[in-house]
């Protein structure tokens, strides 16, 4: 069977992204309809070598065209109000917008880690953060075979991940030019700042990756803090996990979990330089993990090192690979 399928938020960087993915992943597309903002209806994109039409994003827009999976990136706020529309009429929407993603009624999935959790959903199923995906996706074998107890985040994320204009910043600043998307230049430089700061203390993007894990494990005994910067590299989130375990555990035997778990590839050889970095990544689907090693300063603690490619697997290719997922249900 094949599918008709849209995209939301066409003309951004996850938008066609997710074009890319699913021609080379050679989705099941019958017909494939693309929606944007007004400015950019009537513009073209190409799929297959064929050109599709941008169209409005409206409710006439979609209603007649009988669409089954409609794979949204347009924000926040296009999310709240346009998804419950394409499920009115018999779509079922991956968002990856933070705007559903701690609603207690709809599944946050990834699909090596809780793809069970896409079967109560009620027509929308959310795509976490992108630092959160290859996190969890790095801890699942463990908290699975040991049980976790404690995790501290240090991100150190893609421009890329904060769109087009974030991606521009760096680019025009290794040319001298005044930043327009991020508050002070990010060449050359580091910003430990990710989306707004909360009354807490800590950013919007920090607290999504504590919400979000806990929530994607099903699991409120878990004792997690982050902090998330913005660093000059194009693509590719980086983060340094460290992890408490509820049980002891043999260093030899962390390499052998790794070296078969769903998603993952292990690069960790230091006597030969090898480890996970983001221009490895890019362009990849999996997770990366290396410069695993124990953390005396604590009872069964453990330190990763975890690189993935935020806008594919961090973004367009979670949300494909969820579709997928319902496809071969």
């Amino acid at each position: 069977m094949n599918y008709n399928v849209a995209v939301v938020g066409c003309t951004g960087m996850v938008g066609r992204k997710f074009l890319e993915l699913l021609e080379e992943r050679n989705f099941p597309v019958d017909n494939l309809y693309l929606f944007a903002s007004a400015k950019s209806a009537g513009k073209e994109l190409s799929f297959k070598g064929c050109d599709y039409t941008v169209e409005e994003l409206k409710e006439d827009n979609i209603k007649n065209k009988k669409i089954h999976f409609a794979l949204f990136s347009a924000g926040g706020s296009v999310s709240l109000e346009f998804a419950p529309i394409f499920v009115k009429y018999g779509a079922t929407v991956i968002d990856n917008s933070s705007a559903w993603r701690m609603d207690p009624k709809v599944p946050l999935v990834v699909p090596e880690v809780n793809p069970d959790d896409i079967e109560w959903n009620n027509g929308i199923i959310a795509n976490p953060n992108c630092s959160t995906i290859q996190a969890v996706v790095a801890l699942k074998p463990l908290h699975e075979r040991y049980g976790i107890k404690r995790i501290i985040y240090s991100t150190y994320q893609a421009v890329s991940g904060a769109g087009m204009g974030g991606y521009n910043d760096l680019l025009e600043g290794y040319k001298g030019m005044p930043p327009r998307k991020f508050p002070y230049p990010i060449a050359g430089n580091i910003i430990p700042h990710i989306d707004s700061f909360l009354e807490n203390g800590y950013t919007k993007e920090e607290m999504k990756m504590v919400n979000e894990t806990i929530k994607i494990f099903n699991d409120n005994t878990l004792k997690i803090t982050a902090t998330t910067a913005r660093v000059p590299v194009y693509h590719g989130h980086s983060e340094s996990i460290n992890v408490e375990l509820k049980c002891n555990f043999k260093l030899e035997d962390i390499f052998e979990l790794y070296k078969n778990a769903n998603g993952i590839i292990l690069k960790d050889d230091v006597k030969h330089l090898v480890y996970p970095m983001p221009i490895e990544a890019a362009g990849h689907d999996q997770v990366y993990v290396g410069r695993i090693r124990r953390d005396f300063s604590v009872e069964n603690g453990l330190n990763l090192w975890v690189v993935a490619d935020n806008i594919r697997k961090g973004a367009a290719l979670n949300a494909i690979q969820i579709a997928e997922c319902i496809i071969n249900e």
